[in-house]
């Protein structure tokens, strides 16, 4: 399923290359790492698919496919918990 940001998130990467999400309903703002950045880019160049996006930072990092998609997993998982993506059915 892809992941989708939920609705009134707004993210952007910083000039020190962080991720940011905003919410607007309550203006909170949450701050990832660059790593995190460069899944979220990932994710977005592959229409919110984990597989491709995580195969494809796999080869760019020349780490296991398999547990680069382990990391994703879990960090969109973390991102969902609080509210930030949702999965587009």
């Amino acid at each position: 399923m892809p992941v989708r940001p939920e609705h009134g998130v707004t993210s952007r990467v910083t000039e020190d290359g962080y991720l940011e999400f905003l919410t607007a309903a309550d203006g909170a703002g949450y701050r990832c790492s660059p790593v995190a950045a460069a899944m979220w880019i990932a994710l977005r160049q592959h229409n919110g698919n984990i597989g491709p996006a995580a195969e494809m930072l796999a080869e760019l990092w020349c780490t296991d496919p398999e547990n680069t998609r382990t990391d994703m997993d879990i960090w969109v998982s973390e991102l969902r918990d609080a509210g930030l993506v949702r999965d587009e059915l």
